[in-house]
């Protein structure tokens, strides 16, 4: 068990550009669970200064928004600022409480085969001075999110039922989770598998904030920083194809939308194939319904000035 705890302090205005009178702890060196720095990466003020509320006082901070809107990676690039140790955990359907908690295994010791227990990542990362970040955390299963529970008060112990221990949280122990819905369930279809989070463990959330997509100048900067060979006016349009494909999932003409995380990797695909509306079919348009093709293939011309090619965006047969 590690010793580490903060030793400076940063300011939120110098470091982040808030407009707020704000000391985070942070610690001078980095260890190896420190994310990468991504000095590309954009932050939405409010989304900002909730996770730095997280870190500087230890709230529970939950933060939920669309599909590749940059959630979890905010955490861990605020994170990579502060020099904080950052682990994510994804709670799909595969993650149970035995994951989570620890499990005994039989093991080889001097030729004989012994039982101990082996801890799961909660019990690791509370004795430890990293954030927790729970993705996908309106999906987790009843069991675990219950194990979970206990956690989300500030001094939360957690109660190691299998060693008959309970354990008190490092000082630098700092719980986030991120999810699609702000845990009343998927409204409008895009979420399939999320649930209603109970709502007392709702309300154990100190802190909840919501992460929209970002202006068209700042997710055009994201996507040159990204793909910083791309020419700024085919960013800008991709990004205006993008902003439209959210308009038309409101409106309801398109059931699916583009998120920055995809308009991204068609940047990068136009690269590999050097032409835009080829890697619009591979990366988006082929994941839309039959229907919604020609909306998509309108969008393109709007946004280019051109037709795409004849047959690009029309899934292969």
């Amino acid at each position: 068990m590690t010793t580490r705890t903060p030793d400076t302090t940063v300011d939120a205005r110098e470091l982040f550009g808030l407009d707020v009178d704000l000391k985070v702890p942070a610690f001078a060196e980095p260890d190896e669970h420190v994310p990468a720095r991504d000095d590309a990466y954009r932050f939405d003020p409010e989304a900002t200064l909730a996770l730095l509320l997280g870190f500087a006082h230890n709230r529970r901070v939950l933060v939920h928004g669309r599909h590749g809107s940059g959630k979890s990676t905010h955490v861990e690039q605020i994170a990579a600022r502060l020099n904080w140790g950052c682990l994510r955990v994804n709670l799909d359907g595969h993650v149970g409480r035995l994951e989570l908690v620890g499990r005994d295994t039989v093991t080889l010791r001097e030729g004989k085969q012994v039982t101990e227990f082996r801890e799961g990542i909660l019990p690791w990362a509370v004795r430890r001075p990293v954030a927790l970040v729970l993705d996908e955390y309106d999906a987790g299963r009843p069991d675990v999110m219950f194990v979970i529970q206990r956690l989300l008060e500030k001094e939360g112990r957690f109660t190691l039922l299998e060693r008959n221990e309970v354990l008190h949280a490092h000082p630098g122990f700092r719980l986030f989770a991120t999810a699609n819905t702000s845990g009343l369930g998927d409204h409008d279809g895009l979420y399939h598998g999320v649930q209603r989070i109970n709502h007392a463990q709702l309300d154990r959330w100190n802190v909840v904030a919501k992460l929209d997509y970002l202006p068209a100048e700042a997710e055009i900067d994201v996507v040159l920083g990204q793909v910083p060979w791309l020419d700024r006016r085919t960013a800008e349009a991709m990004v205006a194809l993008a902003r439209l494909t959210r308009h038309g999932h409101e409106s309801g003409d398109l059931a699916t939308l583009m998120s920055t995380r995809t308009v991204v990797t068609w940047a990068e695909n136009t690269g590999y194939l050097g032409d835009p509306a080829l890697a619009l079919r591979v990366t988006f348009t082929n994941k839309c319904a039959e229907f919604e093709r020609e909306v998509v293939g309108e969008y393109f011309q709007r946004c280019f000035d051109r037709d795409p090619e004849p047959g690009t965006l029309r899934a292969s047969a």
